[in-house]
């Protein structure tokens, strides 16, 4: 009996880390130092190490290329892609991560990459080719996950500071999703959700106007029932149909 020859193949982990920022959905790219695709933009990441599991290697890198440190952050995977020549280097698996965070200033570049910056979703979305690899198939799938997660589960407040408002709140829906939300509809669901929010006791007049009540995440993961996304009725200028 013959014994299998197992083919060869490198495992590489891909993180796409989204935030908002200037009233925009924005994710970060970084300027690869290193061909292929030298001088490309393309997202964090890098080969997994013989002796770390996967969530080890996409904490590292994203040490190493951002300088982020993922205990701070809501990190999950999104999936895996190994299409035959996604990689000109050979026969490359890669598992891509999901990273949302509040807005924070631009990360340093480290690791193979020689710069790092934010740039809108959908400036990517709309130029295929203006990213290395299989990386706009992996942020396409990534944008999409952050955008239902948000009808589901709590995450939305992931994309806040410490304490907000639920005016704040609401317009991280609306950038995410795109498209405008009734004010009056949208704080009662969010304060009808048990665990949802929770009060922190002072008001804000940062936003002009009458102070508004600030609150903190919740305990909750899940939103029972559901806010669901609408079909846009007043697109929000830079994104498709606005």
């Amino acid at each position: 009996m013959f014994e299998r020859v197992l083919p060869q193949a490198a495992v590489t982990v891909d993180l796409v880390i989204l935030t908002v920022r200037e009233e925009r959905l924005q994710l970060l790219l970084v300027e690869r130092g290193n061909p292929p695709f030298i001088g490309a933009w393309a997202l964090p990441g890098g080969f997994v190490e013989a002796d770390e599991d996967l969530d080890q290697a996409a904490d590292r890198e994203l040490e190493e290329e951002t300088g982020l440190d993922s205990a701070t952050l809501h990190v999950e995977q999104l999936g895996s892609y190994g299409a035959p020549g996604r990689d000109p280097r050979g026969r490359i698996v890669t598992v891509c991560y999901v990273t949302l965070m509040p807005d924070l200033p631009l990360p340093r570049a480290g690791g193979d990459a020689s710069a790092a910056q934010w740039t809108p979703v959908e400036a990517v979305l709309s130029h295929p080719a203006s990213v290395a690899f299989d990386h706009y198939q992996i942020i396409t799938d990534a944008v999409e996950r952050a955008r239902n997660k948000l009808e589901y589960t709590t995450l939305g407040a992931t994309f806040c500071q410490d304490e907000f408002t639920i005016a704040e709140l609401r317009r991280i829906y609306e950038i995410v999703w795109g498209h405008h939300l009734d004010p009056r509809n949208f704080h009662r669901k969010v304060t009808s959700v048990d665990g949802f929010l929770k009060a922190a006791g002072t008001k804000t007049h940062r936003n002009g106007g009458r102070p508004a009540a600030l609150y903190r995440r919740g305990p909750a993961v899940l939103l029972h029932p559901p806010i669901l996304r609408t079909q846009p009725t007043h697109p929000i200028p830079g994104h498709p149909g606005g």
